[in-house]
């Protein structure tokens, strides 16, 4: 297939990945603008056409596509369902994202217990909820969000179990009236806790069913207790996509990946914004999307004035994580038989056994399944202080014809 050379490559059509296209466009150069899903939006805006339909002429959205490689500087391997084919750019900007942290607990791997945005996600693209019983619990302003869609659709939101104690919410609540637009917010999703159970220092301990979820046992306070639900929707937390800017030789910092005043990140045209930089929310996201796209098309003094803007929402950021820190209590939900691996069915007495992801690796295939350690990596992270050491291509599972530069016959 043919090689387009773009100006600038955008990975990712959520907010942060859809502002850096729109001001990036404006200096007119030649734009793609890439996703996996079906159509641009992101988790945020899936439902909402309107926030995301491109009207600009030199900004060509590629959906339905993955990056399974990089195989030198300035060239992408891109597959879709039925073909691959090479893109070069010139300046690339990484808005891959965050996907939620799932700590396994006895029974997470039952059916009808997923994570918070997965269930929402689901319910956008037409799962019927109305009627169903829903539990909501982890941790992190999404279960609120999560909760308020579920019952505008139709569900019956058992309750939300936050993991978060009653102090540091009241501490991150008062902190707010330095974001008035986020106090607003917070009490918009307080009309909803006035017909919906909100427990805080709440966590499950297991999942019960047969062969679906029947219900959840909850652990508030020294008591425990079964509620019967049809979906527990459960995530603690978002986990920066990391594993294409690591392939790209970015540099990590303790939030995500490491960028500069300007987004730009330790490899030299290569920019991060959103979510992959560290979590911070919708605002923070637009912001650091802005500055990228403004910046990957020379248009410095653009960006710079920015700057005071993504201040406030790095602060506001801080914050979110201070409140929402995960307790040390969680370290003890997964058993020695819960599974934690679940591509390799690999349990939680395996894998501690082991020195490291390498050792883990080499005697349980743990992190080695579909997923490459995106949901099993970040438990065992939080588990047992592991940190993932590489990552190799492909990014993701990927025909053997993407990679090796052909495509299979039709």
């Amino acid at each position: 297939m043919s090689d387009p050379i773009y100006d600038v490559v955008i990975v990712g059509a959520g907010p942060a990945g859809l502002a850096a296209a729109r001001c990036a466009a404006e200096s007119g150069a030649r734009i793609a603008l890439l996703d996996d899903n079906p159509s641009p939006g992101g988790q945020i805006w899936r439902a909402d056409p309107a926030q995301w339909r491109p009207r600009i002429g030199n900004l060509e959205p590629l959906c339905g596509v993955r990056v399974v490689a990089a195989p030198e500087p300035g060239r992408l391997t891109l597959e879709r369902f039925d073909s691959s084919l090479e893109m070069s750019y010139r300046k690339l900007i990484l808005a891959t994202g965050a996907r939620e942290r799932f700590l396994p607990f006895p029974g997470w791997t039952l059916l009808n217990v997923m994570g918070a945005g997965g269930l929402q996600a689901l319910v956008k693209s037409g799962l019927p909820i109305r009627g169903k019983k829903v539990v909501i619990a982890g941790s992190g302003p999404l279960l609120l969000a999560v909760a308020k869609y579920m019952r505008d659709h139709g569900a019956r939101v058992r309750l939300v179990a936050e993991q978060a104690g009653d102090a540091a919410l009241y501490r991150f609540t008062i902190g707010l009236v330095r974001f008035p637009e986020k106090l607003i917010q917070t009490l918009e999703f307080g009309r909803l806790l006035l017909q919906t159970r909100h427990l805080t220092s709440c966590w499950p301990i297991a999942a019960d069913g047969a062969e679906k979820l029947e219900s959840v046992t909850l652990y508030r306070k020294g008591r425990t207790w079964r509620e019967p639900c049809d979906y527990l929707a459960c995530g603690f937390g978002l986990v920066p996509n990391v594993e294409l800017p690591v392939l790209l030789g970015c540099r990590l910092s303790a939030t995500g990946v490491a960028v500069d005043d300007y987004q730009q990140t330790s490899v030299e045209g290569v920019y991060g914004a959103g979510e992959v930089t560290g979590i911070g929310g919708l605002d923070l996201s637009l912001v650091e999307g802005q500055i990228a796209g403004f910046a990957a098309a020379g248009r410095a003094e653009s960006a710079a004035r920015l700057f005071a803007e993504r201040a406030r929402g790095r602060k506001f950021a801080v914050s979110l994580e201070a409140a929402f820190s995960l307790r040390e209590e969680l370290r003890n939900l997964a058993q020695d038989d819960t599974l934690v691996c679940r591509c390799e069915d690999v349990a939680y007495e395996r894998i501690r056994r082991c020195s490291g992801w390498r050792d883990a690796k080499l005697h349980t295939r743990c992190g080695m399944g579909p997923c490459q350690g995106r949901v099993c990596g970040p438990a065992v992270e939080f588990l047992l202080g592991w940190k993932s050491e590489s990552v190799r291509p492909p990014v993701f599972p990927a025909r053997i014809a993407s990679l090796s530069g052909g495509n299979p016959p039709t």
